[in-house]
């Protein structure tokens, strides 16, 4: 039987990949992705959900 906080690790993990990965390709300084890039690594869960609220967006999504 799988553990609720396995689960959920999982899920967190899974999301702050996303979240690096569309830090790296969108159109901000080099400076601005590293300091993205860290605090997601470094404060995953929010880091997360400062990225998803105030983050660079991917280049290409016209918003």
């Amino acid at each position: 039987m799988l553990e609720i906080g396995g689960i959920g690790g999982l899920i967190l993990l899974v999301l702050d990949v996303w979240a690096i990965v569309s830090i790296v390709s969108s159109g901000a300084g080099t400076g601005s992705k590293v300091a993205w890039t860290l605090l997601v690594l470094l404060l995953p869960l929010i880091g997360f959900v400062i990225w998803l609220v105030a983050g660079p967006r991917a280049a290409g999504q016209g918003v």
